[in-house]
């Protein structure tokens, strides 16, 4: 059996590791075996932030809510409770756009609200 030579996949494997690595400080990003643990911590770090980011947003987007609703005389639990009754379906999101971009829009929700309870 013929003998095969690993050079060019190890090369080519640790290039591709290097090159994640540019921009990390010190020999992070000059040396294989410290670029590659870099590497992996900020996969890592990656990975646990996009779940974070989706709780951030949604926690902002509450905060928004609740502050428009307390301008309306109401508080933010019973707010949604009125929309579920109210049978709206509306997104934190989009409920957070409308309290910022259309106040009188968000008041007739809030009423809307109310009037469910």
């Amino acid at each position: 059996m013929a003998r095969v030579k690993g050079a060019m996949m190890t090369r080519k494997r640790r290039k591709k590791t290097l090159k994640l690595a540019k921009g990390y400080f010190g020999s992070k990003h000059r040396l294989f075996k410290t670029a590659k643990q870099a590497v992996m911590k900020s996969g890592n770090y990656a990975y646990i932030g996009r779940k974070q980011r989706k709780r951030d947003f949604r926690r902002l987007w509450i905060t928004r809510i609740s502050a428009a609703v307390r301008a309306e005389g109401m508080n933010y639990s019973t707010f949604m409770n009125g929309l579920k009754k109210a049978n709206i379906a509306l997104n934190r999101k989009m409920l957070s756009e409308i309290a910022i971009a259309d106040p009188a829009a968000f008041a007739a929700l809030v009423a809307q609200a109310k009037q469910a309870l």
